[in-house]
């Protein structure tokens, strides 16, 4: 089974309820399908894995085997998704083990605890727009643990060594894939 950005969608939203984590899920899928641009990939299918990547999480929200991630990823098995989108998605879990062995796979890994801290970023600024955001201040705000504090820094850190490139390009490209979709993200500030 091929999946629908639609199948996906409706996925989703049949099981997150939260405006936050769907927020989210749209952050993490503007930031895979430009990766998948930029490394040549299938953008649906990248897109599509980040869609859905944390489906599970209102329904299943412990952070361990059996829990959030292993719930949705056996529903997906159940439902006949594609093996590179599942394993992507266990991989984003650390608690589960599964190595990060696609592109597709360090990619979703390493993008996902960075949409949220460029979200809060954006938030902060005066302008409350991803618009005027720029790695550097995105950099700034890092260095503050009490800043965003459920953003795993370490695990971005981790994501971007794995997929081979450096934390400043990582951060702009992922600010600039979520431009596009700032409105949705309620990240347009003013434009709101």
């Amino acid at each position: 089974m091929r999946p629908t950005r639609e199948e996906a969608w409706e996925l989703l939203t049949e099981h997150t309820k939260s405006e936050s984590l769907i927020k989210h899920a749209l952050a993490v899928e503007a930031a895979m399908r430009a990766y998948a641009r930029q490394f040549g990939e299938d953008e649906d299918l990248w897109g599509i894995a980040g869609l859905i990547h944390d489906f599970d999480y209102e329904e299943y929200p412990e952070l361990a085997p059996g829990g959030h991630v292993a719930a949705g990823c056996a529903l997906l098995e159940e439902l006949g998704w594609p093996e590179e989108i599942i394993s992507a998605v266990k991989g984003h879990a650390t608690y589960l083990g599964v190595p990060r062995t696609s592109k597709m796979a360090k990619t979703l890994f390493a993008v996902d605890e960075l949409t949220g801290l460029i979200a809060a970023c954006a938030l902060v600024r005066p302008s409350k727009s991803i618009m005027d955001l720029t790695a550097q201040s995105v950099r700034k705000k890092w260095k503050d643990k009490a800043f965003a504090r459920g953003v795993n820094r370490e695990d971005i850190e981790r994501g971007v060594a794995e997929l081979g490139v450096e934390l400043n390009a990582h951060i702009t490209c992922v600010i600039e894939a979520l431009k596009p979709v700032a409105k949705e993200l309620g990240l347009a500030g003013n434009a709101d």
